[in-house]
């Protein structure tokens, strides 16, 4: 086992590791930007080093400063987190180049599901439903239009190496098609670098379903069930659950073999996440994350499993503690991201939280790295914090998050807490009746 890892990320995921590591007996590096001197996560590790000013593309985007600090500091292995460099290949085979260990799968894996039109290629050859779409990348906006209209409006254009909804246009009608094409390969190029786009049809009600997974190099493949992660803003998660409501246990059982299959033929080590999009009793294949996920806690809280730990011993050469038939779901698990925004606007609110405190109770976990006093800088994401629940039914579940919402205290700066506690009173989301366009809509008849 290693006897010290540096944490390559920031804020709550750079704690939540720190705090995996220290119940391993693990000595943590943190490396910081000058705007984070103070933030909790730098406060308790063992050793930090600042790599260098606020920007990222100067600091956590830094691989060279990252690899002077994980050698300077005697580090064996680099734990990256999500969000930055997690699912960069380059930073992978750099380290492995350098002698030390990336707390993550094989650089070629990364490179393979990074690129969406490779990764729906390769999971249709893997034997995983896909969304009917072009065989590749569109290359020409004239034969993309003639293929749509082959295929049937509406159609959904994406980044190739894209995410988080940038670089993703709907197409509903043909006359539509070239300037929507435009802009998506512009938003690409400009959000990515890389303005490859492909095409497939859009699916008008869907829920986000997606599958936690899990590799080692022994030749072992499990999956750790689904996570339901249709309420959304502008493609980005906003609620997140388990197990789905709208999923019998035969689809959930079918749907993470298939995945866990998936990944054994790949020869997949660490975690990951397989996503999909699933209507009218059909899943199919959207992407697949190479690293840990934001939402990884639900998971956590049905299962009992440290996945942030488990992750350190598969990347260490360890086998997988769990068999798949040795896995237990307990109850219902749900997460909401707290961000420092204006529950209206969603304009982002930095500035100093004056007073903090964390729900508590039975059932109750809140991963964040802010305190009284802490300043939430400018120039990163907006993510305060996670509050995530526990109970035996989703209607406890529910009920439980609505109590915890109310007893989070988070003064000086605007959060989405209010946007959550009435998420949680709509009758779809109590009845389970939504897809991925629900928020949206509600919203925008909210304000209408």
């Amino acid at each position: 086992m290693f006897k010290k890892i540096l944490i390559a990320n920031r804020g709550e995921i750079a704690l939540r590791i720190h705090r995996a590591c220290k119940e391993m007996g693990i000595q943590t590096v943190v490396v910081h930007s000058t705007a984070d001197a103070n933030a909790m996560a730098v406060r308790l590790a063992d050793e930090s080093v600042c790599i260098g000013p606020p920007q990222s593309r100067d600091s956590y985007l830094n691989i060279h400063a990252i690899l002077s600090a994980a050698m300077l500091t005697g580090a064996e292995a680099i734990h990256p987190g999500y969000g930055f460099l997690s699912e960069n290949s380059q930073f992978a085979r750099m380290i492995e180049e350098h002698g030390l260990v990336f707390i993550g799968p094989k650089a070629e894996h990364i490179d393979t599901m990074g690129d969406k039109v490779a990764a729906k290629q390769t999971a249709q050859k893997l034997g995983l439903p896909v969304i009917p779409g072009s065989p590749g990348a569109v290359l020409d906006a004239e034969e993309g239009k003639a293929m749509a209209i082959q295929m049937g409006f509406p159609v959904l254009i994406k980044a190739a190496s894209g995410g988080g909804g940038r670089g993703m246009k709907v197409v509903r009608k043909a006359e539509e098609f070239i300037e929507q094409y435009r802009t998506a390969r512009s938003e690409a190029k400009a959000n990515f670098g890389d303005d490859t786009v492909y095409m497939e049809k859009y699916l008008e009600k869907p829920r986000h379903i997606e599958v936690q997974i899990f590799g080692d190099r022994h030749g072992n493949a499990i999956h750790l069930g689904e996570r339901d992660c249709s309420t959304q803003r502008r493609h980005q998660k906003v609620v997140e659950e388990a197990p789905s409501p709208a999923l019998s246990d035969e689809a959930r059982q079918e749907i993470g073999t298939r995945a866990a299959d998936m990944i054994r033929q790949m020869g997949y080590v660490g975690a990951g996440t397989i996503e999909f999009l699933w209507e009218n009793g059909q899943f199919y294949f959207m992407e697949m994350n190479t690293r840990i996920q934001v939402e990884h806690p639900v998971t956590e809280m049905l299962t009992g499993i440290d996945l942030i730990a488990e992750q350190i011993r598969v990347a260490a050469g360890l086998p997988l503690q769990f068999k798949g038939e040795n896995i237990r779901f307990r109850g219902h698990a749900m997460e909401v991201r707290i961000n420092a925004e204006d529950p209206e606007t969603f304009i982002p609110s930095p500035g100093e939280i004056k007073t903090f405190h964390a729900a508590g109770g039975l059932g109750v976990r809140f991963d964040s790295a802010v305190y009284s006093g802490y300043k939430i800088p400018p120039y990163y994401d907006s993510m305060v914090g996670k509050l995530i629940v526990h109970g035996r039914t989703r209607d406890e579940c529910i009920a439980r998050m609505k109590r915890a919402i109310r007893e989070t205290v988070v003064d000086g700066v605007k959060t989405t807490l209010p946007l959550h506690e009435w998420i949680l009173e709509q009758p779809e989301f109590v009845s389970g009746d939504y897809n991925i366009h629900w928020l949206e809509k509600k919203l925008s008849a909210k304000t209408s």
